[in-house]
């Protein structure tokens, strides 16, 4: 054996640590030093949110604890600190203690879990729902579930789809079709192309979370009728905003009945955690039964479930939260408006700040928070797409308008200071 083979078949173990040896700890430095001077690194504030005086906060920072007001969050109307949730919570805890104990499969299911599912069930018009830990993962599983088992599947997916949805959609590997944001012309296009009898699943989004643009539903499904497509939509960011009862744009459209799939929040405008889907109980049973992502997890805690549901309940007769949220979004783009600053043009409740630098975005919320008292989260690639960096304002029922005034005064002098370019 000569030099040369004998080298390539020594052990990777024999060789010398400056052959064989990789240093991870530099890798993951020079990577992050990208992201760094690509101005996309996240940093995170240290804050604790103050029950009762929500969108107050305190930040814990290097110089001690300040109030700051929070402008980023998906706590929408504020039901995270609403006395009915609260207190189903903590009868929840005393009663059933912490944790769910495991899988529903092994552990049981919670008499909370049920009383959920029903809530759920009856807030979109459905037969049955089902619970998950979160939205992502509610996503995740049912696409992947449904389309890797629906016989010769494809999937017709709106281009401008969450990640948890393009994630499900990875792991079914059914075949996918990308069809332009919003374009119901092009769906039909690509909808026609394919081969008549296969199975086919609409994926698409009611509010899309970065620019707050609204889906064309009712067209939408009007194209799944025409060409026999089951429809899946996800309202993550609708429940409890939109409709008589906080069903979401599916409901207020009239339309909650023509979708076969609605997937939704518990952690926006319910204010607490986990994800769900509500549908026919053969589709839920279908998904409860094979979905991995399911099967294997562990439940959501019992006060969890009971305060979601005290929130469904709550938001299901009162809308005055929904129509204060509103009025409160209107009046901030006028607000903007005056001042110059570049916005989206929405009929949403998310407010998109346009900056298009992910330097300059980072500065910015760095000089609201350090010098205002303003939380914001700079928005960078890779959530949405380079040169269209962003602050996402979500106004509340809770912000007042000196809270709005401050905001919007905060806003200019940063945007001065860093010589940004306003709207004309």
């Amino acid at each position: 054996m000569n030099a040369e083979s004998a080298s390539q078949n020594t052990p990777t173990s024999m060789l010398s640590s400056s052959e064989a040896a990789m240093d991870y700890e530099a890798f993951f430095g020079k990577q992050l030093d990208g992201l760094r001077r690509e101005g996309n690194y996240r940093v995170f504030a240290d804050l604790e949110r103050k029950a009762g005086a929500f969108p107050k906060a305190r930040r814990h920072g290097n110089h001690g604890v300040s109030e700051v007001t929070v402008w980023c969050s998906n706590d929408y109307l504020g039901m995270g600190q609403h006395p009915d949730v609260i207190a189903a919570m903590h009868a929840a805890l005393d009663s059933c203690g912490a944790g769910a104990g495991g899988t529903r499969n092994i552990a049981g299911t919670n008499h909370h879990h049920v009383l959920l599912e029903a809530e759920l069930a009856d807030l979109h018009g459905k037969e049955a729902a089902l619970l998950f830990t979160s939205g992502y993962v509610s996503n995740w599983a049912t696409i992947s579930t449904l389309a890797s088992r629906l016989p010769n599947c494809v999937i017709l997916s709106d281009a401008s789809n969450h990640a948890s949805m393009i994630e499900g959609i990875r792991h079914s590997r059914a075949e996918t079709v990308i069809f332009r944001h919003n374009d119901v012309a092009d769906l039909e296009a690509k909808l026609a192309a394919v081969e008549p009898g296969r199975a086919k699943l609409i994926a698409f989004e009611s509010v899309y979370s970065m620019d707050g643009d609204i889906s064309p539903m009712r067209e939408i499904c009007d194209l799944a009728d025409k060409y026999h497509a089951l429809t899946y939509l996800d309202e993550v960011h609708a429940v409890g905003m939109y409709g008589p009862r906080g069903g979401g744009v599916s409901e207020r459209e009239g339309l909650a009945h023509r979708i076969d799939v609605i997937e939704g929040t518990l952690a926006k405008a319910f204010g607490v955690v986990g994800g769900y889907i509500a549908g026919s109980a053969a589709m839920c049973d279908f998904v409860r039964s094979f979905s991995s992502g399911f099967i294997f997890t562990t439940a959501l805690p019992p006060a969890i479930a009971a305060g979601a549901t005290a929130s469904i309940r709550y938001l299901k007769t009162s809308s005055a939260e929904r129509e204060a949220q509103q009025a409160n979004a209107a009046r901030l783009r006028v607000m903007l408006d005056a001042a110059g600053l570049p916005h989206l043009d929405n009929t949403s409740h998310i407010v998109p700040v346009m900056v298009g630098d992910p330097v300059r975005c980072k500065q910015l919320t760095d000089l609201l928070l350090e010098e205002h008292g303003v939380y914001v989260q700079p928005i960078n690639y890779p959530t949405v797409a380079r040169g269209t960096e962003r602050l996402r304002l979500t106004p509340g029922p809770l912000h007042t308008e000196a809270d709005m005034r401050h905001l919007v005064a905060s806003l200019s002098a940063a945007w001065s200071a860093l010589q940004l370019r306003r709207a004309a």
